[in-house]
């Protein structure tokens, strides 16, 4: 039976959820689920704990260091909300407690409820697993042509930009820093996209969890390119961040700053959520790439 009422504590699976047709099935969502539109009609069941002081990368990096190592959350869930929603399946997520509401904070809630309502966790760590992810939805909520239909389309995309990468002479090394302050490397999926997209990532963590970088390595792999896309930031949050690199003396002697070939790109949407946006992001890259790689910050 396909799930009638659906809570998504994921802002990625929130859009898996709308591409493959469910949208109209889910009932809740989170604070952060800001795409598509339409998703910003539904309930919202959690909020941000980070104080309101908090807007720099060095200030919210402190803070949810603090948090983390005193095993606080940096979210909270609406527990009254979610039964009044009385939902039969609520996706959710173990792979970061930076980046949504914990699971533990989610099992409580349910443990709660009087009814049973499937809980799932997603847990990508590549685009292989972001698309097993979008056929997984779609089989237990019963959109599985909508699934098929979303994934055949992306997979079309990713196909071309091989394609188009696999003309070009020269990769250029890029850097994609995850945050700015400390400076952190790119993981889980965001090295393929590079690929893809016709570059050759450097001090990154394929696969894995973004890593704390040190600005002697940096300045050593000297990338030819670097991507800005802080984990959470828009697009203007990411050049305020960029701006503030400018004090950073290795930062400014980079070659990729030197040649103006650094790009601001908005990870909140394109690269922080494994979802369908994903490849939208290494597009983005690919255009970039194409058109020289001029400064965009």
């Amino acid at each position: 039976m396909s799930a009638q009422r659906i809570v998504s504590l994921l802002p990625s699976a929130t859009e898996i959820l709308f591409a493959i047709g469910a949208g109209d099935r889910v009932a809740g969502v989170t604070h952060e689920c800001d795409f598509p539109a339409a998703a910003r009609s539904r309930p919202a069941l959690t909020s941000s704990l980070l104080p309101g002081d908090a807007t720099s990368a060095a200030a919210i990096d402190r803070h949810v260091r603090a948090n983390v190592h005193a095993g606080s959350s940096l979210y909270a869930l609406d527990a009254e909300r979610l039964a009044l929603l009385d939902p039969d399946l609520i996706v959710t997520q173990e792979l970061c407690a930076v980046c949504a509401v914990s699971f533990g904070i989610v099992a409580r809630a349910v443990r709660r409820l009087q009814s049973d309502p499937r809980v799932v966790s997603l847990e990508p760590r590549s685009l292989a697993d972001v698309f097993a992810t979008i056929a997984f939805l779609g089989e237990i909520t019963g959109y599985r042509d909508g699934a098929a239909a979303a994934l055949s389309d992306l997979e079309r995309r990713v196909d071309l930009l091989r394609r188009q990468s696999g003309l070009r002479a020269a990769r250029p090394t890029t850097l994609v820093l995850e945050w700015t302050d400390p400076p952190m490397s790119a993981g889980h999926w965001i090295p393929e996209l590079i690929e893809i997209a016709g570059g050759s990532p450097v001090l990154a963590n394929p696969g894995g969890d973004s890593q704390r970088l040190e600005w002697p390595a940096i300045a050593a792999a000297d990338p030819e390119c670097v991507i800005v896309a802080p984990c959470g930031f828009d697009l203007p949050r990411t050049q305020r961040a960029i701006a503030a690199l400018d004090k950073v003396p290795e930062w400014l002697a980079l070659r990729a700053c030197r040649e103006r070939r650094v790009l601001a790109l908005d990870g909140n949407a394109y690269l922080s959520r494994p979802g369908p946006r994903l490849v939208d992001a290494a597009e983005i890259a690919t255009r970039w790439y194409t058109s020289g790689a001029e400064y965009a910050g």
